[in-house]
């Protein structure tokens, strides 16, 4: 692939810009001004002026794909540091607040979602020695609060609040993992949403915080050796490409207390190898240290060496990259592995590192006709949790592989957190389903009795709602499964506005869980349906094959085939019927709504990979490679042009009301992706009679530890705009 541009022409272009900036700041404000015509039965909505320049129409940016020229005219854009992309990204958010701001119910919807999102919050208790750490947000805190406490009956005390590391509530706090002897604790903060890690250790008893540091950490935990721990981390990047440059190299490095980062030991590296991750774990008791490599977001390669023997070099016990591997823990000189080799439902084997031959594996729990998405140990047994039909199964096992009891949930839903300390008693789980908010549940390992230990103060009903599932056929007649949320005694008759929620790829299963956001929607007579689309997890490794690289177009199909199934049951209709999907759903959404914009009358494409010619170019996204396929590559270039959302957007086409979000510290899907989409949809748009909008967060990233304060504005932003364009009226004064 080359690049052609013409140096003369650099000029005029920054000329061009500069005076489109200028054009589209005057016009902003009459453009957010036009009035919604309640007489009209579609309703005709504002929408942006196209005083877009035919920027680089005349002389574009042209990037020759093997023999297929493709116009790059917004690459401008991708330079997210730049005055005038900073510039830009203040005249998009002047037209899109504007808009937002003439919104007449947007102020009330704000409102109650501070009352819905005003109750305590608490994740799970894990125990470290004596004490028991937890999180707690009282309600509207920007970051939950980690506390500890001796005993369950102690008084808990703040242990670490990220509230106080940052005026705006952007300082996120992850706890990495406690050291052996349970005097140490190693945290991770980020910044502004970004990946970016830095990791820090605090004496537990005490709470001193110590000098350690650890900078330029991404994708890393601690993995705990005596006094000091393993973790992973990049060299640092050049200035001004901290966000937006290409990570590569990483590596594993060993740290111990009380030393500078420069002192840290590299342990784990492979130079003839750029693009690949490198994770480390260490078992419970310290003996085995894993090794976990991986080319991107599927298929890995374990090593193993043993500790306690002084080992130096590394074993490899399961060879990459054709199939998933991770160790659950070890069983003496053996270590537990789960997998989905020859299994594509997965299943757990023992492995002697000292002869890791396939031939001597030792089958323990094997592979079964629902899913095995998690396994863990506590109490000395092994926690299995099966997947049937999207909805959480979990059983108790011994270590050696026989089948104890079922635990039992209250309701069809989610459950999550069987693991623990192999002296454990006791152990805690949070259990959760689409009107059943989180409920943390302690369990009696011995008598398998479980109990609530916390519940949710969430002000609604359960009662008033209520939930299906339903499997609809797609396009090629595979049978797709899909939930459906909303009040009792719903009436179809095609009128009631509904989101669809879709995502299908990277191996991940959609599995019911609660929103207080979604509230909003539902008590104002909505629509909440989740389809399980291919290219997840749902169904094991057939299941997301059959929606990847070059199958990538069934996941279309079968988001496609959920809307028509909604509008042919009644639940919604075109007119009332918003799409929306973040991150890979963001590729999703805008992939759909080139295909079947008439299905739908609003779409949300978040923090998308829009750019499917060029996403691995950026930070991580080299990693997706193995999900997508590469331009680089001549035979799996013509597929992802032929659906890529940036290169399909058609000029004349009625498209839905579109809010694209993104931020501008989104290291994980670079905000290009949003800012050259949302511009490509304007400049085309002639006729569009929808608003196409894109609102960019500031100090935010791809999605974790957003503030509560962030997370209302955007939910407020975003249910008033859906309903403003399907023409509801809300329930609120």
């Amino acid at each position: 692939m080359h690049l052609n541009i013409k140096p003369s022409i650099k000029t005029e272009i920054k000329m061009k810009l500069r005076n489109y900036l200028v054009a589209i700041l005057m016009i902003s404000a009459a453009s957010c001004s036009t009035k919604k015509n309640e007489e009209n039965a579609d309703m005709q909505y504002p929408a942006i002026p196209v005083s877009y320049p035919e920027t680089f129409a005349d002389d574009p940016i042209t990037d020759n794909y093997h023999g297929t020229a493709v116009n790059d005219p917004f690459r401008w854009l991708e330079n997210d540091t730049a005055s005038d992309v900073k510039a830009w990204v203040e005249a998009q958010n002047k037209v899109t607040f504007g808009y937002l701001d003439k919104i007449p119910f947007r102020t009330q919807i704000k409102n109650r979602l501070t009352e819905i999102f005003n109750y305590p919050r608490y994740s799970s208790p894990f125990r470290v020695g004596e004490y028991y750490f937890f999180s707690k947000n009282d309600g509207l805190q920007n970051q939950a609060v980690i506390y500890f406490q001796k005993g369950l009956d102690g008084k808990a005390e703040v242990f670490l609040d990220p509230n106080t590391m940052s005026a705006d509530g952007t300082a996120a706090i992850s706890l990495l993992g406690a050291s052996k002897d349970g005097k140490y604790m190693a945290y991770s903060t980020n910044m502004a949403g970004s990946d970016w890690q830095v990791i820090q250790v605090m004496e537990i008893a005490t709470k001193t915080k110590l000098n350690d540091e650890l900078k330029w950490v991404k994708f890393s935990g601690a993995a705990w050796k005596g006094d000091g721990f393993y973790y992973s981390r990049y060299d640092e990047p050049k200035k001004g490409q901290e966000y937006s440059g290409k990570n590569e190299f990483h590596k594993v490095y060993y740290h111990k207390i009380g030393t500078p980062q420069s002192a840290d030991q590299l342990v784990y590296s492979d130079a003839k190898f750029p693009l690949r991750y490198y994770g480390a774990e260490t078992t419970e008791d310290e003996r085995f240290l894993i090794i976990n490599v991986s080319q991107g977001t599927d298929g890995s390669e374990l090593y193993a060496q043993d500790l306690s023997k002084g080992q130096k070099d590394f074993t490899m016990i399961f060879k990459g990259f054709d199939d998933n591997a991770s160790v659950i823990n070890n069983v003496g000189d053996k270590l537990m592995v789960q997998m989905d080799k020859d299994a594509p439902n997965q299943k757990i084997v023992l492995i002697d590192p000292v002869n890791p031959d396939e031939k001597q594996w030792q089958m323990l729990i094997p592979e079964q006709k629902d899913l095995l998405q998690g396994a863990g140990t506590a109490g000395g047994k092994l926690f299995l949790s099966y997947l049937k039909d999207v909805t959480t199964k979990t059983f108790q096992y011994s270590l050696d592989g026989k089948m104890e009891r079922e635990i039992s949930f209250p309701t069809l839903g989610t459950a999550s957190g069987f693991g623990g300390k192999l002296d454990d008693k006791v152990l805690f789980y949070s259990f959760t389903s689409f009107v059943y908010p989180p409920t943390v549940y302690k369990y009696d390992i011995a008598s398998g009795k479980s109990e609530v230990f916390r519940s949710s103060e969430v002000k609604f009903n359960p009662e008033d709602y209520e939930t299906k599932q339903v499997f609809y056929p797609s396009k090629d007649g595979t049978k797709i499964p899909m939930f459906i949320v909303h009040k009792k005694g719903l009436k179809l008759d095609g009128n009631n506005p509904t989101l669809l929620y879709g995502y299908g790829g990277f191996n991940i299963s959609l599995t019911p869980s609660f929103s207080a956001s979604r509230l909003i929607l539902l008590e104002n007579g909505g629509v909440y349906a989740v389809a399980n689309l291919r290219g997840g997890g749902e169904y094991g490794e057939r299941w997301h094959s059959a929606g990847k690289l070059d199958k990538k177009q069934n996941v279309f199909d079968d988001c496609i085939a959920a809307a028509e199934y909604l509008i042919k049951e009644k639940y919604s209709s075109p007119a009332k019927l918003a799409l929306e999907g973040r991150s890979n759903g963001g590729l999703l959404v805008g992939a759909v709504i080139n295909q079947r914009p008439d299905l739908f009358k609003v779409a949300f494409p978040g923090v998308g990979v829009m750019d499917m010619l060029r996403f691995h170019k950026f930070t991580v996204g080299w990693g997706w490679v193995v999900e997508y396929g590469s331009s680089d590559t001549t035979s799996q270039f013509p597929n992802l042009y032929k659906y890529s959302p940036l290169h399909n957007v058609k000029p004349d086409v009625e498209y839905p009301a579109v809010m694209v979000t993104t931020a501008d510290h989104d290291d994980r899907v670079v905000p290009a992706h949003s800012f050259k989409y949302a511009a490509e949809l304007q400049r085309k748009r002639k006729n569009n009679k929808n608003p196409l909008l894109i609102r960019i967060d500031v100090k935010a990233g791809h999605g974790a530890g957003k503030p509560i304060s962030k997370t209302i504005d955007e939910q407020a932003d975003f249910w008033s705009f859906m309903l403003y364009n399907t023409n509801t009226k809300t329930i609120y004064k």
